[in-house]
Formats: structure tokens, sequence, C-alpha cells
């Protein structure tokens, strides 16, 4: 099976680019499930009723994304990820643009009462908050801890329904997909091939 292109996120206009929301999801597209903090253990099942507070993964570096969407009229299967510097960026924009209360359900419904509460990069891997609920940072992800005064919401929490967070934004880098017309130069050595019986 050939390996899938990777392409590179990015931020080219700070006005246009980045995540304006997080979704709680079931299957969050970065693979990582977040937490639900408890005075007593640390397990999603285990439910702080009085606090009612989540955390989380929103971006790992060099993450790997897989997605599939037509491209001039084809299906395209690829992988997308976000560079160290992205991820920092998207996080400084999305508090700067004061998004935190911007959040979703399965990235189709907006839900009220769900307020990200912290939000911090990991600097450090060894020295970082995230190590009090075990999330595993390798350094360079963006945590965010979410207040869940949703009903629904921490309902579907407590029964494992939702087990993530998953951005919405606007990223440049798809435009890598178009079709990549050949140059000269490969357009001749085709033609070669052609003509000696090689392709």
């Amino acid at each position: 099976m050939a390996e899938l292109e990777r392409i590179e996120m990015y931020i080219k206009d700070e006005q246009e680019d980045g995540v304006f929301a997080v979704s709680l999801v079931e299957s969050p597209a970065i693979e990582e499930n977040f937490i639900a903090l408890s005075k007593h253990k640390i397990d999603l099942k285990v439910v702080d009723e009085e606090r009612r507070i989540v955390v989380g993964f929103a971006l790992v570096p060099e993450k790997e994304i897989y997605r599939k969407m037509k491209i001039n009229g084809e299906d395209k299967e690829f992988n997308i990820y976000f560079s160290k510097e992205t991820v920092a960026k998207t996080a400084h924009l999305y508090m700067k643009n004061l998004y935190q209360s911007n959040v979703t359900a399965e990235h189709e419904k907006p839900v009220t009462d769900c307020t990200v509460v912290e939000t911090w990069m990991v600097e450090d891997k060894d020295n970082d908050k995230s190590n009090i609920w075990k999330l595993g940072a390798q350094g360079g992800e963006w945590v965010i801890m979410m207040k869940i005064d949703n009903e629904e919401e921490w309902n579907d929490i407590k029964e494992g329904k939702k087990l993530g967070f998953s951005i919405e934004g606007a990223f440049q880098g798809f435009e890598q997909l178009a079709s990549k017309q050949p140059t000269d130069s490969e357009i001749v050595e085709t033609i070669k091939n052609i003509l000696n019986g090689e392709r």
C-alpha cells in the first residue's frame, strides 16, 4: 500500500485562519481522549459532579490525521498535520479572538454552558501540569480544560459518549492537493519513455 501524502496545515491570514470553536466528540480526530477531572481518581468513568471539568489535547504537533475528500472530482486520501509552531499560533489566536465559549457537539450543533477555562502549551513534557492527569504529553501539545455546565453534554461525558475534543477552524494547506501540472522536462521524459517502450 502506497504511503499517503502528508499535507502540512498552516495559518496564512490571522484574520481568517485558525480555530473558531471546539467540539465535544465521540471520536477525536487526533485520537487522544480527554479525562474528566475527579477529586479522587483520574478516569473518564469517575465523574466529579461538583466541578464538571474535562481536560485534554486540542492539537498535537506532527500527529498525522487521516482525511479523504474530493479534489477535481475524484476522491483523494491523505494525512494532514500541524507543526509545533502552527499549534502554538493556533492556540494564541484562539484566546486572542475570545472563542472560549464557542463549543459544538459532534461538529453539528452549537451548545451553551460549556467554556474553556484554561489553555496552555506543553513547553516541558517532564514538568507540565498535564502530567497530573497522565495525558502523556511529549511537548508542543495544546491542552484545554473545559467546564461543562450543559446537562446533556455532561451526561454524554459520564456515559462515555463524548471522549475528546476536536477543533473547528480554517487552515491553509489543501491547495497542495490540487493536481500538479507536470513540468516541461517531466513531459519530455515521459514521451522519451513511451518512445523507448518503457511505459
